[in-house]
């Protein structure tokens, strides 16, 4: 018997979808089943692949909207954001089809003897996990660049998410995929467990650091599959100089957006102590009260809406606790929303200057501010963490901004910018506890496929003098 699960609004507790959990037969069916569809589609034409993913970015545009909403209802996004979701979903078709061009085509090279030739070949069957931040748009980051290297995949959608992941398989399908190529996996936990533990040949992850030491872990003894991590960060950002007004507008970007559950938004903010700092912190808890918060689909259109689920509140409130247990100052308060589900909560901002606090990702509006005297002390409080996902800095002084540069740890570096600030035109990933080195965006067509390097003669030639101290 199929386990039944459900996804819910977070802001009303309303079912959106509901079906069954893949058993791990079924798994093991569709694993099966991509592996024997896996020779065909590696040999198909690279611009036969092209018309495929091009007719799904037709089905994607045929579908924005009845998509932007259904990203709205899961993840209580507000609608304008589930239609930027949509957008960017659309424009990664094109993007990525320039960078397997660019990073994973052919290159052929005269040579004495012949010819260098440079492929790429796609790895087989690759299992992509998705988050529900973006139950869209990141694991389509994944789907579409390996469904052009030539890889079969399989997508299992966060089961807080089944509905955007339900709307994804129904643009492929009517995208004309072969059977096996592209197959959705619905599920939670142990559909995943299943799903990973069976002879896959890439695991494509987007999710917690958590989640992703344990698939480190899991696979140190399964070397042919290739992992690619995009995982959280306690990013930094440092506020050094400047209007404190338009500071303020790029740190509420930064640490509040999608209410707080980017993987890149600022947990930490780094100011000069003194009056300097103490305006930055104050044009912030002003901006911070300017927020609004609603429904997806609410009329004014709300700031943000609530945390992906109740239970997701909870542990944040939990998290802000120990913080304040340990000795950290209220700026502005983590509260509730009266009226509103308990997934709803408000942005909160708490000084732990001084205070040894856990370097963890607190996935919610949260802001810890840091003081520190000097800008080398700023730099080494930012640096000053297992994560190195993204990083900023505020300052209008390009020497600053060069030394931070040239010293900080992170994949995704800002000047003047929200710390979320990202393009599918440029990598994005992390080091250490953020990923594996393996960024994806616009370098995700590195890891869909490998690299084979030939030198090629057209005829047998006789190498006999080419060796030497022959006798």
């Amino acid at each position: 018997m199929t386990d039944q699960f459900t996804s819910t609004n977070p802001a009303t507790g309303d079912v959106v979808w509901e079906g069954a959990a893949a058993g791990t037969g079924e798994v093991a069916a569709v694993i099966d089943a991509a592996h024997r569809a896996f020779a065909c589609w590696a040999a198909t034409p690279l611009e036969t692949r092209i018309a495929h993913v091009r007719a799904y970015k037709t089905a994607l545009e045929t579908h924005a909207d009845d998509l932007a909403r259904a990203i709205g209802q899961e993840t209580g996004k507000p609608l304008w954001e589930g239609r930027q979701e949509a957008a960017s979903m659309i424009a990664k078709v094109e993007l990525s089809i320039k960078a397997q061009a660019e990073r994973a085509g052919r290159r052929e090279q005269e040579m004495a003897f012949g010819r260098a030739v440079l492929r790429h070949r796609p790895h087989g069957v690759m299992a992509v996990l998705g988050p529900y931040n973006f139950p869209g748009h990141l694991p389509n980051g994944h789907i579409v660049p390996a469904l052009l290297a030539g890889d079969t995949v399989i997508f299992k959608p966060s089961e807080e998410t089944p509905l955007v992941g339900a709307w994804m398989a129904r643009c492929w399908a009517e995208a004309g995929l072969p059977d096996g190529v592209f197959t959705l996996l619905q599920g939670g936990r142990d559909t995943g467990a299943a799903l990973i533990g069976g002879a896959i040949d890439g695991l494509l992850f987007t999710g917690s650091a958590g989640a992703g030491a344990h698939f480190r872990r899991l696979f140190v003894d399964r070397p042919e599959v290739i992992l690619a991590l995009e995982l959280g960060g306690n990013n930094p950002l440092i506020a050094w100089d400047g209007d404190p007004a338009a500071i303020a507008s790029i740190v509420v970007q930064s640490a509040f957006i999608t209410t707080g559950q980017r993987c890149s938004c600022a947990r930490r903010l780094i100011v000069p102590a003194g009056a300097v700092g103490d305006s930055i912190v104050e044009a912030t808890v002003a901006l911070a009260g300017r927020i609004g918060i609603g429904q997806w689909d609410e009329q004014p259109e709300p700031t943000i809406g609530p945390l992906i689920s109740a239970v997701a509140a909870t542990n944040a409130r939990k998290a802000v606790a120990a913080l304040i247990d340990s000795g950290a100052r209220t700026i502005l308060p983590f509260e509730a929303v009266a009226g509103r589900s308990e997934a709803f909560v408000t942005p909160a901002i708490l000084d732990v200057t001084g205070l040894d606090v856990p370097d963890a990702e607190i996935f919610a509006p949260v802001l810890q501010v840091i003081r520190v005297a000097d800008f080398d002390e700023a730099i080494a409080a930012a640096n000053r963490t297992a994560f190195g996902l993204s990083g900023g800095l505020v300052t209008a002084d390009g020497t600053l901004w060069q030394r931070y540069a040239d010293r900080a740890r992170a994949g995704v570096l800002n000047w003047n910018r929200p710390t979320t600030g990202a393009a599918g035109s440029m990598p994005f990933g992390g080091l250490g506890a953020s990923g594996n080195h393996r960024p994806s965006a616009y370098y995700a067509a590195d890891y869909c496929a490998y690299p084979v390097a030939s030198f090629e003669a057209g005829a047998v030639v006789d190498l006999t003098g080419e060796i030497k101290g022959l006798r």
